[in-house]
């Protein structure tokens, strides 16, 4: 089997095998609906380089090996499996030069199906399966270096993150890496190579924060895991509160001082304002989110006062089949049996993976400050956004939730997650100049689900 992708680039060749062969590359181009990882760090990309994968499908775990070789600098590289789920696997990555600021993408795949004529039969679903997951990789490939090409004269950074294993954080750490900065993640457990430790609440040495020029916190527990108890709503509240403190705490003693601090928020900031549209201006609404979220900036503030650039974002509902709300949804409307929650008349203010993850980027390499609403441009009600997924997925709405069953399973959290909700605008973000990859939701859905035209 010989498949062929092809996409031009806005930039030169150099700069497009210099993307692939940072550490990032592999989780900007594994497709979110994949259940694929890398098993130990980033091999590099050079002649006898190894990579080992894990795929998963389902229950079946499956490993694959691939060497790289035939490695020209700035114009190709070869992966070539050694053991794996095909008898034969040749992906060849060309960059081939158009001009001074311009080349094409060329991924030449030569493949061989394992059982002989059996194998055969597969064929038809491998074809589409490779060509499904190439179309998203272009598509992430072209948008990235579109975006990097703007903070091209920006100096490299050294930017520490907690939560860089988390939904989001993955994703922000794979931005900021591709481009060349380096991200130093700071974790709870017993640090590996190149991470550094924290305890939330805890005293913080200041010196974790030696040769940091910025820092990304997006640590916090989930507010959707369950009903809340007093127990779980300490919790909640003690993994933001505390855990900013703590930060704050130890970035004010270092010396010198990290310049920018970007700090995760959410809508729920706003509370329940009904049809009303909502920018960054907006007070904080009543109830548990509402003052969480006003609590939790209010902990980052001091950094202003230090001199300090301080970005808040407040994040909608992030669109990834990997985690959050798109994959608990996911199982009931792939089975036809999805539906609107409650009325359906709420808003829901959402944004895609790619534009979640570039807007902390932006926000941290501009020179934004204060609260900045990390939405897309076009919120939808609840009805709007079942009809939508539904269509996505070809799949009938037809069934709904009623708003009693809701808050019977889950009480607090259906009224103040589900059943309510705010008409988000991202104000601050589109005064900037910034540029929505997926303004719209069906391009959203259908480009995180992988179900963008061939």
């Amino acid at each position: 089997m010989r498949l062929e992708f092809t996409s031009d680039l806005p930039v030169d060749a150099e700069q497009a095998f210099a993307w692939h062969t940072r550490p990032g590359a592999f989780a900007r181009l594994v497709p979110p609906w994949q259940r694929v990882r890398l098993l130990g760090d980033h091999p590099g990309i050079a002649d006898g380089s190894i990579a080992r994968l894990e795929l998963r499908l389902g229950p079946i775990r499956q490993h694959w090996v691939a060497r790289h070789r035939d490695v020209v600098a700035g114009r190709q590289f070869v992966d070539e499996q050694i053991s794996g789920p095909f008898a034969i696997w040749h992906h060849a990555h060309r960059f081939e030069p158009l001009d001074d600021r311009r080349c094409r993408l060329v991924d030449d795949i030569s493949c061989t199906l394992p059982a002989g004529p059996l194998g055969g039969l597969a064929a038809g679903t491998i074809r589409r399966s490779v060509s499904r997951a190439f179309r998203y990789r272009h598509a992430v490939t072209a948008a990235d270096l579109a975006f990097h090409a703007g903070f091209r004269e920006h100096p490299r950074i050294t930017v520490a993150m907690t939560g860089a294993s988390g939904l989001v954080g993955r994703m922000v750490a794979a931005m900021l890496t591709t481009a060349g900065h380096r991200v130093i993640p700071l974790v709870r457990g017993h640090p590996g190579p190149g991470e550094r430790r924290w305890t939330p609440g805890a005293t913080l040495d200041p010196a974790t924060f030696l040769g940091v020029d910025a820092v990304v916190h997006l640590a916090g527990e989930s507010i959707a895991s369950g009903r809340w108890s007093a127990a779980r709503k300490a919790a909640i509240r003690t993994s933001r509160i505390a855990g900013t403190t703590t930060l704050v705490d130890a970035i004010l003693k270092a010396n010198p001082r990290p310049a920018v601090f970007v700090g995760a928020s959410a809508t729920g900031y706003y509370g329940d304002r009904g049809d009303h549209p909502v920018t960054e201006a907006e007070p904080p609404g009543r109830g548990f989110l509402g003052d969480l979220a006003a609590e939790w900036e209010g902990a980052a503030r001091p950094l202003a006062a230090g001199g300090v650039r301080t970005v808040t974002t407040r994040f909608g509902i992030v669109l990834s089949p990997a985690g959050g709300a798109l994959r608990a949804m996911l199982p009931p409307f792939q089975l036809g049996a999805g539906g609107r929650l409650g009325s359906g008349n709420q808003w829901m203010s959402w944004v895609s993976i790619d534009d979640c993850a570039a807007a902390v980027v932006w926000a941290l390499l501009g020179d934004l400050h204060g609260p900045v609403n990390v939405t897309a441009p076009e919120p939808v009600t609840n009805r709007q956004f079942t009809e939508t997924l539904g269509r996505v997925l070809r799949r009938p709405t037809l069934m709904a939730v009623p708003a009693a069953v809701l808050r019977l399973a889950l009480g607090e959290l259906a009224d103040e997650a589900l059943l309510t909700g705010a008409r988000v605008l991202p104000g601050v973000l589109t005064a900037s100049g910034y540029q929505f990859r997926h303004p719209g939701l069906k391009g959203a859905l259908r480009h995180v689900l992988g179900r963008a035209a061939r």
